[in-house]
């Protein structure tokens, strides 16, 4: 039996840095061939809802200071489940914490996920020996590494699911002031909740040129898709200067210029997992609450013409 671990990182020193990554992309489940997944109708029923809730679980990483902006492992694996089958690969390209690898692993599905900062991909490797299992018989790999160069890992149409949540421009790029908050002094006061300050971090950059990296990372992607596979996106809008950003709309307009097509926008209903709701505007200018909600972009790769 090998023993190659079924969970590993591939660091900037190592032998497999930007080389084609052994890997497998084969479905291993029963299911029949124009099946998109392994769910039953009962299941499958759920998912037509178009806003969906989920709660943390013990597993997952909420601490800010860990990293600035993470998702429950529910919210993983329902996408991961909806979208794929057992034993096919996902792709995130800004794994960050490495919570798509854990559900991944979790499904049986093997899993790619690249970042750029070392200290991610360390807590990547850190989660999955956490549940390291010798019966699993799927892969799950942390590579550190610019999303610019994931096609030198992967091989044409191998992946049939890519989902992130990715950087939200330089939206989080600022010291906090604290301004929707009843208590201001606390400890986010003056912190910037920010990946890093690598000109190469899409979360140091204006909207403008955030929306074309996006883009320009995306459409070398797209031929790692199989036809008609899922690429799914979480992102939130926000507030900056009194005005609201819309990302996700300025990725929709992108993406279909880069050959995605839009399927369907799904809205995470984050209402039972913030813990206080702040008083933005108030009294004189009405403002949303922006992280009571964000959007799950589902677009795919269509067929050729």
């Amino acid at each position: 039996m090998s023993k190659e671990p079924k969970s590993f990182v591939v660091r900037e020193d190592s032998a497999l840095y930007r080389h084609k990554l052994q890997i497998n992309n084969v479905r291993t489940c029963n299911c029949g061939p124009t099946h998109i997944n392994c769910l039953a109708a009962k299941d499958w029923l759920k998912c037509q809802l178009g806003v969906w809730q989920f709660r943390y679980e013990s597993r997952d990483v909420r601490d800010k200071k860990v990293h600035p902006a993470t998702f429950p492992i529910a919210l993983a694996k329902k996408i991961i489940e909806l979208f794929t089958h057992e034993g096919e690969l996902v792709l995130d390209p800004f794994v960050g914490s490495g919570t798509t690898l854990v559900a991944a692993k979790d499904l049986n599905r093997n899993a790619v996920g690249f970042d750029l900062q070392q200290s991610y991909v360390d807590l990547c490797e850190r989660r999955l020996m956490d549940q390291a299992s010798l019966f699993s018989r799927t892969k799950q790999i942390a590579v550190q590494d610019d999303a610019r160069n994931i096609d030198k890992y992967l091989e044409p149409e191998s992946v049939s699911l890519i989902w992130t949540s990715p950087p939200y421009a330089n939206l989080l790029n600022r010291r906090r002031k604290n301004k929707s908050r009843r208590d201001r002094n606390n400890e986010q006061l003056g912190k910037i909740e920010q990946y890093s300050q690598d000109p190469r971090d899409l979360g140091t950059m204006s909207l403008d040129e955030y929306t074309k990296s996006m883009g320009d990372i995306y459409e070398s992607l797209l031929p790692l898709l199989r036809p008609k596979a899922h690429c799914v996106i979480n992102v939130p809008d926000m507030w900056w200067e009194n005005k609201r950003i819309t990302i996700h709309l300025a990725l929709i307009e992108e993406l279909r210029k880069r050959g995605y097509e839009l399927r369907n926008i799904i809205i995470w209903d984050r209402t039972n997992i913030v813990n206080k709701i702040g008083i933005f505007g108030w009294p004189s200018n009405y403002i949303t609450m922006g992280v009571t909600f964000e959007y799950l972009l589902d677009f795919w790769r269509p067929l050729k013409k």
